[in-house]
């Protein structure tokens, strides 16, 4: 896919625009007063692969908790700021690294100014969050919000911006409905050329809320559109994360940590491929080297999909056998089917070899494992 050229910003140590990855956000949903609790969230979500982190900045004993979140951070930090100028002037100071505002909704042009000139004094980029639920009254059309007053919206708080000599800027145009937000980020894409922050706002709960964000950041994403993201999900933020980077996967625009593949199962299986595939994804889940891993239960599609892999197990009748770069390495019992996938995977890894002996596993028994 060709990607939309775009302006790159800069927050911290990482790029979002220009020739640089699709980078991966969260936001935090402690309460950002707990530094500790809020540090620690941060903490796994880093874990988790996270490149970026949000954290909403509601009053002043929240804005008064950031120095200690900043140096805790590993990653940039971007101060989420509604209505009160003041909170984005604390957060500046406090030392993140970019600020989520809309300028026309923490005052009059005076406090815009003076949040814009603290920002750029310290390259500090700017993001015009743009939200179906709450656009300006005379945008909406019969009460309703359409994705021509979502673009209309963000290029109100963009000229806000440009008229101050302000370009350090990113958008995003977030909608609980698909077709409303990504129609909106198409129409932006043709006006400027700042970067986008994509994702589906208000998505759901942890399954219904990564389908949707896969559907509406995937089909932005196959289309060039969309510099970051994040999945918006009703839960553990690290879950944001760890659906982030299957979306990236599935289009091929990162490689990070494991894509499992595995298949649905059916008749033909005579293995715990349910229970094997969870325990490898589980056990996985940590880590960042990318590596291709196939469970699959029985020799319709297996063997051809374990050998497209970097490692992977095709079931039989109690048994399997163990693939590694396109290669059988061994017939194993089922008993130790997840033991052995986890030392190829190690070997793997850390450039061992165990191939000895097994050379000519393949052949005869890849079509036929266990026999039957």
């Amino acid at each position: 896919m060709r990607r939309r050229k775009t302006r790159p910003v800069r927050l911290g140590g990482v790029t979002v625009g220009g020739d640089a990855p699709v980078s991966v956000q969260s936001m935090t949903n402690t309460d950002t007063r707990d530094a500790a609790a809020t540090g620690e969230q941060i903490r796994r979500l880093v874990e988790a692969g996270c490149e970026i982190v949000r954290v909403a900045v509601p009053d002043r004993e929240a804005a008064l908790a950031l120095p200690e979140i900043r140096r805790g951070a590993t990653i940039p930090l971007v101060a989420d700021i509604h209505f009160d100028h003041r909170l984005a002037l604390a957060a500046i100071e406090a030392g993140v690294d970019g600020l989520r505002i809309n300028p026309g909704n923490i005052g009059g042009g005076d406090r815009v100014a003076a949040v814009v000139k603290a920002a750029a004094a310290k390259n500090i980029p700017i993001r015009i969050g743009v939200n179906a639920g709450s656009l300006e009254k005379d945008l909406l059309r019969d009460g309703a919000p359409t994705s021509a007053a979502m673009v209309e919206s963000a290029l109100r708080h963009v000229h806000i911006l440009e008229n101050m000599g302000f370009y350090d800027i990113k958008i995003s145009l977030k909608a609980s409905d698909v077709p409303l937000m990504a129609n909106a980020y198409r129409m932006l894409a043709d006006k400027v050329d700042y970067p986008f922050h994509v994702g589906v706002t208000e998505a759901g709960t942890i399954f219904s809320g990564s389908i949707k964000s896969a559907v509406g950041i995937g089909i932005l994403l196959w289309e060039g559109i969309g510099d970051t993201v994040r999945v918006s999900l009703t839960g553990d933020p690290v879950q944001e994360v760890r659906a982030a980077y299957e979306i990236l996967k599935s289009l091929g625009l990162r490689r990070k940590g494991v894509e499992l593949i595995s298949c649905p199962t059916c008749a033909r299986t005579q293995i715990d491929l349910v229970r094997i595939a969870g325990q490898v994804e589980e056990r996985l889940a940590g880590l960042d080297t990318p590596l291709k891993v196939a469970v699959m239960g029985c020799v319709v599609n297996g063997p051809g999909e374990a050998r497209h892999a970097d490692v992977g197990v095709a079931g039989g009748r109690g048994e399997g056998l163990i693939f590694r770069k396109g290669r059988v390495i061994r017939k194993v019992p089922e008993s130790l089917l997840l033991t052995e996938l986890m030392k190829e995977i190690d070997n793997l890894i850390n450039g061992g070899d165990r191939d000895e002996g097994f050379g000519n596993a393949g052949a005869d028994s890849a079509g036929s494992p266990g026999g039957g």
